[in-house]
């Protein structure tokens, strides 16, 4: 035997039905502070302020990677 059952509800009706929490209001509020961050920061995600923050270094990571690769042309690692 089978049987099939139809409900028809809104998500709040199934929510009420099963005693969970209305998180609602928290979501608009998560999102609401979310959105005012990334407004606040969206300066950042532009090009030049990019390239501003991985180029604290000096040029150090730069010289670190032609060293790098240096020693591995050379064969300057493990030998077997």
């Amino acid at each position: 035997m089978k049987v099939n059952i139809n409900i028809e509800c809104t998500p709040a009706e199934a929510r009420s039905f099963f005693g969970l929490p209305d998180v609602t209001p928290l979501n608009e509020q998560l999102v609401e502070e979310m959105s005012k961050r990334m407004g606040a920061n969206i300066d950042a995600l532009e090009p030049d302020a990019l390239m501003r923050n991985w180029m604290t270094m000096g040029g150090e990571w730069q010289k670190q990677f032609l060293s790098l690769m240096g020693e591995a042309a050379s064969g300057g690692g493990n030998k077997r």
